[in-house]
């Protein structure tokens, strides 16, 4: 008889343990759902009052202001095929597609070379809920193409968004099997407005790996301008925050204003360099250059790889 009330109180306790275990995940969910709300409210506001691209931005799933002004875009120019692909997604909690897909109820394909981030994304409600695919690959500048190839896109697509924190200008430049209409890039402001500078190619290249401050990685803004340009895209804005430069193709840009690298670019404020030990050191922009000056960078002009060092006065550096 004892037995049997202790297992009846132990019962009590489990149950109202599991209620405790399962409320965090609860409260997500609700966060998510007026996290989503909100974003669907703010974005038809916005498509509403803002005529400027440039009063058009705002965060719900994206980074920094990306969400917004990728709202603005796809209700300025005529899409045909509303499908993305978007690659250095990580788990997708944080992406530039993630409300294209929930609000606009576009397809896409996400790409992240971690599996473990790709199966997180596959148990996420999203990937059920929409019509999403996620592939698990190291992306490279000769495998890209024929990842798009796996996964059944090609030719006409509505945005690409590239933000592998790396090769991100030789793996755009070797994409041809796609004609997005919008295209979304992450741009190094540590390398200045007008030097057509990347990091050199290298098929491993993984950020952390490279340079432990964290800041040596991608393109300058003036050489994704110069790739744009060679495929056929002009630069229509640079998000505030001093990171991402979105282009579009020139047959639908319509009534957009084109803008040059020097009127896109922001030097960006946020501190996330590194140091040795692998702790955020929250230096300025100046000691973040000075940090990775030494190293070397690949010059578009001169087709040869040279020391970053060796454009310090150029890049128009200012102590803040």
């Amino acid at each position: 008889m004892i037995n049997k009330i202790k297992k009846s109180y132990l019962d009590k306790i489990f149950a109202k343990l599991s209620k405790l275990i399962a409320f965090p995940g609860a409260v997500l969910n609700k966060l998510s759902n007026i996290q989503e709300s909100l974003g669907r409210i703010e974005g038809r506001i916005n498509i509403c009052k803002n005529s400027n691209i440039s009063d058009s931005e705002f965060k719900v799933y994206s980074q920094w202001g990306e969400d917004g002004i990728i709202q603005y875009l796809i209700n300025n120019i005529n899409i045909k095929n509303k499908i993305f692909i978007e690659f250095g997604v990580e788990n997708y909690k944080e992406s530039n597609t993630r409300f294209l897909l929930i609000n606009d109820n576009w397809s896409g394909l996400v790409i992240d070379g971690c599996p473990k981030n790709i199966e997180v994304i596959r148990n996420d409600a999203i990937y059920w809920r929409f019509n999403l695919k996620a592939e698990a690959s190291f992306i490279t500048a000769e495998n890209i193409d024929s990842i798009f190839a796996n996964n059944g896109i090609s030719g006409d697509i509505g945005l690409l968004s590239v933000d592998i924190d790396g090769n991100d200008y030789w793996v755009w430049e070797n994409i041809h099997s796609i004609s997005p209409s919008i295209v979304i890039c992450e741009y190094n402001s540590l390398f200045g407005p007008t030097k057509k500078i990347t990091t050199p190619y290298k098929k491993d290249f993984v950020r952390f790996n490279e340079h432990y401050s964290y800041v040596y990685y991608g393109a300058s803004i003036a050489a994704l301008n110069d790739l744009a340009i060679s495929k056929g895209y002009s630069l229509v804005y640079g998000n505030s925050n001093g990171n991402n430069v979105f282009f579009v193709r020139n047959d639908l840009l319509s009534n957009l204003k084109t803008i040059t690298p020097e009127e896109a670019y922001v030097k960006a404020k946020f501190q996330d360099s590194r140091d040795s030990e692998g702790y955020l050191n929250y230096l300025t922009f100046d000691e973040r250059v000075k940090l990775i000056s030494d190293l070397d960078v690949f010059d578009l002009n001169k087709k040869a790889i040279v020391k970053l060092v060796d454009y310090e006065k150029l890049l128009n550096i200012n102590h803040i």
